[in-house]
């Protein structure tokens, strides 16, 4: 019964959204008046203000597409353990974790950790000096590109890791001071040797609701914002990742990851699959610890492309939250204030998709503030690690909806690629580069503006 529990959950949401019960609290219905932007998703919007709100499928599938989501719902939540089971076997043998959902869980963002005992949805990322295979990041000898902190029983991991945080004062204009905790990450109590020149890449797992919207804008739409050489003056250059599709067995533009470093849904959800939980699949069928003596590899692949589909496609199909406290008067303020101080010059509001194989995502207009490309978001935030075009400073835009629902939802406010920001100040506060101006812009605002401006970005 412990399987059907999220499925039972995720029935009565969806079906209680649709009612129309004044008993209902924390639901909200739309109105025929409502403004464009308030629809995130568009027609994929749903008006739920409670921990579901990540979590429920989009209102306008077709049934046939529906009940798919709802399979896809039930592999997303499925533990896998070690071999020979009868069910769900082919864990690791090194992981990160032993679920999707325990990663993301609600299918929002996860917390950062200060060290590798615990499961949790923070990894490590790595590498080296020089290009790897097809002008990817260079693994580490015996490591790989992502640092493994589990293992299964008999196999001994990797390694772990530990953190010290340096703290930084910074003042507003009106005398407000802010202290920003910036984490220092090494490798620590590992079984191999490790190189002098590793480079190193904390990460917190993303939402993951709205992902099959951002797969179907247009790739024209989004090269058409590139501005590499800042030609136009105003600061903000913007650069395309283009990166290795399995599938065509090409560079394609790149959307999906912290420095845009897959290309589909697909590859960002079998690169999931292999990487955090060692589940080989038919995009990649080595096992993480191919380099090593005691991986064990049977050759078989541990999920079909049956799995990774249905789950990719759980992901491509969740709803968005709509918009949320759009008539009152400090979030319209806020509103202009984001425009006023160059935020929209990255986090493009709206994007509109053009035709998909899925009905319910095709031709939609919504508002993700992402333009999905990289961005120089200066020495503050390096992470200096480079991923095929991305260099060691550069971030592809995070979308911003669903940012004042993750305290409901996850239980947290902590943002960024590695979780250092306690909340949306601290984040704003941490941009530099193409985003210096953007960030004293704010620190130069008002209590009351910058207030303004944070209930606008809470409610989007």
């Amino acid at each position: 019964m412990k399987n059907f529990l999220p499925l039972i959950i995720t029935l009565v949401v969806f079906f209680s959204a649709c009612k129309n019960d004044d008993s209902i609290t924390d639901t909200v219905e739309p109105t025929p008046s409502i403004p464009d932007f308030v629809m995130a998703g568009g027609e994929t919007t749903i008006f739920d203000i409670t921990s579901n709100a990540f979590a429920t499928p989009a209102p306008n599938l077709t049934p046939a597409n529906f009940d798919k989501h709802l399979e896809g719902d039930l592999a997303f939540e499925q533990v896998f353990v070690t071999e020979p089971a009868d069910v769900n076997p082919g864990l690791g043998p090194i992981f990160n974790n032993n679920s999707c959902v325990s990663c993301h869980i609600k299918n929002g963002r996860s917390r950062p950790s200060l060290d590798g005992n615990e499961l949790s949805g923070f990894l490590i990322r790595l590498s080296i000096s020089g290009l790897g295979e097809f002008g990817g990041p260079k693994g580490v000898p015996f490591l790989g590109t992502q640092l493994q902190n589990r293992s299964v029983f008999g196999v001994e991991k990797e390694a772990t890791f530990t953190a010290t945080e340096i703290e930084e004062i910074v003042s507003f204009v009106d005398g407000t001071q802010v202290t920003l905790h910036k984490p220092e990450y090494s490798i620590t109590s590992s079984q191999y040797n490790i190189p002098t020149d590793i480079m190193i890449s904390p990460r917190v797992a993303p939402a993951v609701f709205g992902l099959g919207l951002l797969e179907e804008i247009p790739e024209e739409d989004i090269l058409n914002k590139v501005d590499e050489n800042d030609v136009d003056g105003d600061g903000i250059s913007g650069k395309a990742n283009m990166v290795w599709n399995i599938k065509e067995e090409t560079k394609t533009l790149g959307r999906f990851g912290w420095k845009a470093e897959n290309p589909t849904a697909l590859q960002q959800t079998a690169d999931a699959y292999h990487q955090d939980m060692g589940i080989t699949n038919s995009l990649f069928s080595e096992e993480t610890c191919f380099e090593q003596e005691d991986c064990n590899h049977n050759g078989e692949l541990d999920i079909t492309d049956a799995t990774l589909d249905i789950t990719t496609f759980y992901f491509q199909t969740l709803a968005v939250p709509a918009v949320r406290n759009y008539e009152n008067e400090t979030f319209q303020k806020g509103r202009v204030l984001f425009e006023e101080i160059n935020c929209s010059s990255c986090h493009t509001p709206k994007q509109q998709t053009g035709n998909s194989s899925i009905p319910s995502l095709s031709n939609q207009t919504f508002f993700p503030y992402t333009d999905l490309l990289l961005h120089d978001m200066g020495v503050g935030l390096a992470d200096n690690r480079p991923s095929f075009e991305a260099n060691g400073q550069e971030w592809r835009t995070p979308p911003l909806w669903g940012i004042g629902l993750m305290p409901v939802v996850n239980g947290h406010t902590r943002l960024l690629h590695d979780g250092r920001a306690r909340n949306v100040t601290e984040a704003i506060l941490w941009h530099g580069g193409e985003a210096e101006q953007a960030k004293e812009s704010f620190k130069q605002l008002s209590r009351e503006d910058r207030e303004a401006l944070l209930v606008f970005i809470n409610s989007i």
